[in-house]
């Protein structure tokens, strides 16, 4: 096999269990990732996955054997172009960063906006995901998350504390006690080992429940529109008058941590220590806003 991206393309089906989710993580259409597969097993002879029921592509013994290849040279390409990056200090070219939908919304835009001011040659790439995307992978070059970085390989520096609390429409709740009765915005059903959604489900009965999203923001859209009560971050819900605290300080035990990420390979990196010194600190600067302490 002498091509990588048939490497890649078998790597990519393994992952997702599917040919749709390979192709769509390569970047390429269904049909041009059926044709590439059809045409790598026919060229060695073997079938590398089992077509299932339901559109899952199970690896074969040989499948496996491939993707396992495909993830050594994976691996061994994505060390190298860390440490050639990581000696890259030149404030120019393109830099890659993920964060959740919450803070791309209320409060990372201005930040990266100084950013820009400061280094117009830097193209930021922001890729708004609430999933843990792989920096050893370059997925991403830095990440701002809610959560410590634990894999060794990894650099990183806490940022602010992240206060939680109860908000509801200003025109229609009034702050205190959160009633029995109270009409609840929750999360979908499919959610789960997310904090605030755990914290919802075990104190509010379901038919409290009256309506449900996996949106941060359309919770925040929906509490604003009168839906309910929901319990969001407070430099989210501080950010509109139309919503108002229902429980006025932020909630105990449900406190995360800012950190702002990078692999210990690129942290020398000019472009990445930019971002450090310029976002991070512009976020450190409104640690006390993000606790829920007051106005940013």
């Amino acid at each position: 096999m002498d091509n990588w991206n048939d490497l890649k393309l078998v790597l990519a089906i393994a992952r997702a269990d599917t040919l749709g989710g390979g192709a769509a993580a390569l970047g390429i259409n269904h049909s041009t990732a059926f044709r590439r597969l059809n045409a790598l097993e026919e060229k060695l002879g073997v079938r590398l996955f089992e077509r299932l029921p339901g559109g899952v592509y199970r690896p074969t013994a040989e499948g496996e054997r491939v993707a396992a290849t495909a993830e050594r040279v994976e691996t061994e390409a994505d060390a190298l172009g860390r440490e050639v990056g990581g000696r890259d200090q030149r404030l120019t070219g393109a830099l890659r960063v993920t964060s959740s939908e919450t803070l791309a919304y209320s409060l990372l835009t201005t930040e990266l906006a100084r950013f820009r001011q400061a280094h117009p040659g830097i193209v930021v790439e922001l890729v708004v995901d609430n999933r843990i995307l792989s920096l050893s992978r370059r997925e991403a070059d830095i990440a701002l998350r809610v959560t410590r970085p634990r894999e060794p390989d990894l650099f990183g520096r806490k940022l602010a504390d992240i206060g939680w609390t109860i908000y509801g429409a200003a025109a229609q709740f009034n702050a205190g006690t959160v009633p029995e009765a109270s009409p609840i915005i929750g999360w979908g059903p499919e959610v789960s080992g997310i904090a605030a959604a755990d914290w919802i489900t075990e104190r509010f009965a379901p038919q409290n429940i009256v309506y449900r999203a996996s949106s941060l923001i359309n919770q925040f859209t929906a509490a604003k529109a009168g839906l309910g009560l929901a319990l969001l971050p407070c430099y989210l819900g501080d950010t509109d008058r139309a919503l108002r605290r229902i429980v006025p300080e932020p909630i105990e035990g449900l406190t995360r941590e800012l950190w702002i990420i990078t692999h210990a390979d690129l942290r020398k990196t000019a472009r990445v220590r930019a971002f450090f010194e310029i976002v991070g600190e512009g976020l450190v600067a409104k640690s006390s806003f993000l606790r829920g302490n007051g106005v940013a």
